[in-house]
């Protein structure tokens, strides 16, 4: 495992960063923060799969679930739409699929919402019902990690790759979203909304140097984007099943996609505040 393990914690120091001047800092939210959706993996992949067959068993069945699961590692963190535009290209050339039978990017993702949200709603209602409570659909430590960062005079955002109606929904429903000065999350059309744009943005807006923008995210996507904004980010390698401890499949992605700091929940909140924010 890559990184220096701060002493008495789960904290891995990838690359030494200059630390105490972060101003903003911006959250991925599902796999980061929340736990609604975790297994979306698992509903995309049988899906593309499925689409990109058509529904078949052929025999280059094998090579296609491989291409798809690699996708879906390499892409989360982006827009849902990009992927089904993605699928649409795959499906396309495979050539497995008559021309007037393949759906365009918003079809697949439609089977994709309506399939990933049943098991969402559920838990949803579970909320609602008090069987379950924010603490169980939310990544272990990440409440008290929030409301330690909310007292140190930063502006948090979160951005997401999640439509906009449903991440706002949803960070209300677990609890979180009066840390939060924004919630972004994806729009119809691509060009009006992705993580790098809402960056940009706020470091042109608020005239801000690398080392005082901090991005939080359990995806390659938003942790190379601050990589090549300069900023400093905290790969979380989440076990979204568990809700704590490593995800070794998420650990070298991350690593390469260039985070600074490692961790596997924010079990160590208190330490990593310490970290982050030296006296």
């Amino acid at each position: 495992m890559k990184g220096t393990k701060l002493p008495g914690t789960e904290i891995n120091v990838i690359n030494e960063v200059e630390r105490g001047r972060f101003k903003h800092v911006l959250f991925d939210f599902d796999g980061t923060v929340s736990l609604l959706r975790e297994g979306w993996q698992l509903v995309m992949g049988p899906l593309m799969v499925e689409m990109i067959s058509g529904g078949g068993s052929p025999s280059c069945l094998p090579e296609i679930e491989n291409d798809v699961r690699e996708y879906i590692e390499e892409s989360t963190g982006i827009q849902t739409i990009l992927q089904m535009e993605r699928l649409v290209e795959m499906v396309q050339a495979r050539g497995l699929v008559p021309d007037d039978q393949i759906l365009d990017a918003q079809g697949y993702k439609k089977i994709y919402n309506d399939r990933l949200m049943e098991c969402v709603n559920e838990r949803i209602k579970d909320l609602e019902n008090g069987t379950l409570t924010p603490k169980d659909v939310t990544l272990r430590g990440a409440l008290d990690f929030l409301e330690r960062l909310s007292r140190k005079n930063v502006t948090m955002y979160i951005f997401s790759g999640t439509d906009r109606d449903d991440v706002r929904n949803e960070a209300r429903l677990v609890g979180v979203a009066p840390y939060f000065q924004e919630i972004w999350g994806a729009l119809r059309e691509y060009k009006d909304y992705n993580k790098e744009m809402v960056l940009k943005e706020i470091i042109a807006t608020n005239n801000l140097h690398g080392s005082e923008v901090l991005i939080v995210g359990d995806g390659p996507v938003e942790i190379r984007n601050a990589r090549d904004n300069d900023c400093v980010s905290i790969g979380v390698a989440s076990d979204e099943i568990r809700g704590h401890g490593w995800n070794m499949d998420k650990y070298p992605r991350l690593v390469k996609a260039g985070a600074d700091i490692m961790v596997p929940d924010f079990s160590d909140g208190p330490a990593l505040i310490d970290y982050l924010f030296p006296e």
